[in-house]
């Protein structure tokens, strides 16, 4: 299965381009959930959640959708209390029990370098959540120059999360690769001019996908899949609902590739 959503789904500017213009914030998630089956959360990125927030979303959604949670910032980006990593995982478990969890989404800053102590903390860390799906996302490229970063995701079990994005500097370049029983791909557009210089941190996902850029990653996708049996793919270009569009765009495509 390649299953495609957005990356959030709790966007003001997206009322008039996907949301009626009347529709209540806390009512975002039940309406997105009419048209997809899965979604990223990316609330827990900046507060560590709660087995009540968790519990709460998964009230709004219909049997058989999921979510990818977003590993908590101090996980990924501050990588210093243990137990805040034991937390986020008992946060998880109303998920777990509704069958709703696809993964939590471990996303590590450019500054995360591969090493034998950023090895270590990520072995560290997949032991408290070695129960649950885990899928890594890279933002420097040394991870993905050579063989070293996907040897060590192939060890811990976590799927590699390709990226698509500018081609510039230090960022990972557009590589589909199966380390683990699932795959995950992220397009975050590439609006190479407001990547680094932006004024507003939205400006950097103001991109929308041509048909030809998105039927470049059609066969890479169906090839994950017959490795993993289960691909995610997660939109981040979400601007004024840029991430629907091509979300949309992306599965007409796969509908129409040969064989599937």
């Amino acid at each position: 299965m390649i299953i495609v959503g957005t990356s959030g789904y709790a966007y003001d500017d997206w009322k008039g381009p996907f949301y009626p213009r009347d529709l209540k914030p806390g009512d975002y998630l039940a309406y997105y959930a009419r048209f997809f089956r899965f979604t990223e959360l990316n609330v827990t990125y900046y507060r560590s959640p709660s087995p009540f927030m968790l519990a709460r979303v998964a009230d709004k959604t219909p049997d058989g959708f999921e979510f990818a949670v977003k590993a908590f910032s101090a996980l990924t980006h501050e990588r210093g209390d243990p137990e805040e990593a034991r937390r986020f995982r008992a946060a998880l478990a109303p998920l777990e029990e509704r069958r709703k969890l696809a993964c939590v989404l471990l996303q590590f800053p450019n500054s995360f370098r591969p090493g034998p102590q950023s090895s270590d903390y990520l072995r560290r860390l997949r032991e408290v959540l070695a129960d649950v799906p885990v899928a890594v996302e890279f933002r420097h490229r040394g991870w993905v120059e050579g063989e070293q970063g996907f040897a060590l995701l192939e060890e811990l079990g976590a799927g590699f999360v390709a990226v698509d994005e500018p081609r510039i500097g230090t960022l990972v370049p557009p590589i589909a690769r199966a380390t683990g029983p699932l795959a995950y791909v992220r397009f975050h557009g590439r609006n190479r001019e407001k990547w680094w210089h932006h004024q507003q941190a939205y400006e950097r996902y103001d991109y929308l996908y041509s048909p030809e850029e998105l039927q470049e990653w059609v066969p890479r996708l169906v090839s994950l899949e017959a490795q993993t049996g289960r691909v995610y793919v997660a939109m981040n270009n979400h601007y004024q609902a840029k991430s629907v569009i091509n979300a949309r765009m992306l599965e007409e495509l796969l509908a129409a590739a040969p064989g599937r």
